[in-house]
């Protein structure tokens, strides 16, 4: 018992010792540090294929517990390495350096615990270092903004958690998660502190995730230094995400949980993903993407896909940490772009793409042995879409088949992976036709939403951009009401320009 928990703790305590002697010796500590935890995080999941840890009862060492574990030490370590030539010299670098590690121990604290109180610990720890680091550079009008409005939203999440760990324990008598969700094995219903807890759950995770409305500060805090907003983008953000993964039985036994997360995440990750399409910043269009990328998993999630979910989690992670360290690139892939041919973007050539995806992927289920669930007919019509617009537009037919061998490829990638993560976590019960129905429908609304923003000189076109190039002003009725309440004094540099926040919002 002594070991497993020194086995899962190690990364926690590496990362505390990181931002202790990280004020004292420089980067180099905080390095090593860093890929020790790696180590760490490497060594309890192979321990754990060979024999099964057996820690302390408030820590977990379930399959979920050590993917995440590793994925956050492999995060926090790129990201701690790049920042080490980023920040080289700065002026905020011994200040960053510490809330940096404090904010990577509490990401590794909170994906090991079994305890509701401890989760929700950690959980505004990450949320008060992130807003520190945030505020890197505090004469930034637009960083400021952004993390006083994350900072009001993230005590808004903190306080649904923590209502939720309270109700669940007055009905459980115990904070243990493990304990919790061992009750929710069969079909009886819930009582209404369980329901109202779920409500609570998901309310959590669709703030954590900047969901709409409450996302303008994830476009905003762009701001910040290049290594948070990776760290940001690629990992505390997915917290939501995992937090629904983690407690799956009991969301996916309250329905009002399930259409909460369905309706909210889903209209974001239609919107979001439509409005991405709009920008030019390449990472305000990251930014974006994420939005709509964790609405995404959070439709996964209530659905019961949450194989599907994790696999999206560790995905989206890699791929945004290195799309963001990679930003500085943009300019010379946009170079090179502009060298390549241009493929003629027509409504005639993406409705060709999706015929030809329709129909490879009709014949790989025909191949496939059994019969699907909804939910898995609704993941599979994403999966349609992703290739239509995956695919080329040449008109060539050597290009097209191509790149349909490429696309079966990839779909026979995504199977195998999909089928190790559902070998990680406990089957999970199947929302039904009319969430599958939603969710076709959501998909449907983001083709339509799609050919109507390709379709050019039109005047219903024109004005569909502008209103999607506005983010439909959700956020700026959201900073306004927000200054209202908890007004706040920002930047006295900042410039005021027509159209700005005016002086008074600031006092």
């Amino acid at each position: 018992m002594i070991s497993s928990t020194l086995v899962l703790l190690l990364p926690v305590l590496l990362y505390l010792l990181g931002a202790a002697g990280g004020r004292l010796y420089g980067w180099p500590v905080s390095a090593v540090c860093a890929l020790l935890a790696l180590l760490a995080s490497a060594v309890a999941a192979l321990l754990a294929v060979s024999q099964p840890l057996s820690p302390l009862p408030w820590l977990a060492a379930t399959p979920l517990n050590l993917v995440m574990s590793l994925l956050v030490s492999l995060i926090g370590f790129i990201v701690v390495r790049f920042s080490v030539a980023y920040l080289a010299g700065d002026a905020v670098e011994a200040r960053y350096r510490s809330w940096l590690q404090i904010c990577l121990a509490s990401v590794s604290l909170v994906v090991v615990t079994n305890h509701l109180l401890l989760l929700a610990l950690a959980w505004s720890t990450i949320s008060i270092s992130l807003h520190q680091l945030l505020v890197s550079y505090p004469d930034r009008f637009r960083a400021v903004l952004a993390a006083h409005k994350k900072f009001i939203f993230a005590r808004l999440a903190e306080i649904c958690l923590m209502a939720a760990a309270v109700l669940l324990w007055k009905y459980h008598d115990t904070f243990l998660i493990s304990e919790i969700l061992s009750s929710y094995a069969g079909t009886e219903p819930l009582a209404w502190q369980q329901q109202t807890a779920a409500l609570l759950l998901a309310m959590a995770a669709l703030i954590k995730c900047a969901q709409l409305p409450v996302h303008g500060w994830l476009m905003q805090v762009v701001e910040a230094p290049t290594p948070v907003s990776a760290l940001l983008h690629a990992g505390i953000i997915n917290l939501g995400g995992y937090l629904m993964i983690l407690m799956a039985p009991l969301i996916s036994a309250s329905t009002p949980a399930r259409w909460l997360l369905l309706i909210v995440a889903g209209l974001t990750a239609v919107l979001a993903a439509l409005i991405m399409m709009t920008r030019i910043s390449i990472k305000v269009r990251l930014a974006w993407s994420t939005s709509a990328q964790m609405g995404l998993m959070l439709v996964e999630c209530a659905l019961g896909l949450h194989e599907l979910a994790l696999l999206h989690l560790v995905a989206h992670s890699c791929y945004k940490a290195n799309a963001f360290l990679g930003s500085g690139n943009a300019v010379l892939n946009h170079l090179d772009r502009k060298l390549a041919d241009k493929a003629t973007e027509r409504l005639a050539l993406w409705l060709r793409n999706l015929i030809v995806s329709t129909a490879l992927t009709i014949a790989l289920l025909w191949l496939l042995p059994g019969t699907l669930s909804p939910a898995e007919w609704s993941a599979w019509l994403l999966v349609i879409i992703a290739l239509s617009l995956w695919l080329p537009a040449q008109t060539g037919g050597r290009t097209l088949i191509r790149n349909t061998v490429i696309a079966a490829a990839l779909l026979l990638a995504y199977l195998a992976q999909k089928a190790l993560f559902a070998s990680l976590l406990p089957a999970s019960a199947d929302a039904g036709w009319p969430a599958a129905i939603w969710t076709m429908t959501l998909f449907v609304l983001l083709l339509a939403g799609y050919g109507l923003l390709i379709m050019q000189r039109t005047a219903m076109s024109y004005r569909w951009r502008q209103w999607l190039f506005a983010g439909l002003y959700l956020d700026e009725w959201v900073t306004r009401t927000t200054l209202k309440l908890w007004p706040m004094k920002l930047p006295v540099n900042a410039a005021r320009k027509p159209g700005h926040l005016n002086s008074s919002w600031s006092e």
